[in-house]
């Protein structure tokens, strides 16, 4: 029951993250800026989230979320800046 309970909210969370970030594109340092990587999640779920944290070019901190897709590229779903003040 708890895993039922547990997928529904992550399937309404990543549903919320989809429909408001759809234009969300990589910046310098994301894992997917200049394509998918060459290197394929094999093992992965599908559907698994992928966390990413980064220093970007102007030196914030930024974290990142991806979903694996099943062709076992990235998609990137959610952007944070984590020195933000105003966040």
């Amino acid at each position: 029951m708890k895993r039922i309970v547990a997928a529904g909210i992550l399937a309404g969370m990543l549903a919320a993250c989809q429909a408001s970030q759809e234009g969300l594109k990589p910046i310098p340092g994301s894992i997917t800026y200049g394509g998918q990587p060459s290197q394929r999640l094999q093992k992965s779920p599908v559907g698994s989230i992928v966390p990413h944290t980064f220093t970007d070019q102007w030196g914030e901190r930024v974290r990142e979320t991806y979903i694996l897709q099943p062709d076992r590229s990235l998609k990137l779903v959610d952007r944070v800046y984590l020195d933000n003040p105003f966040d």
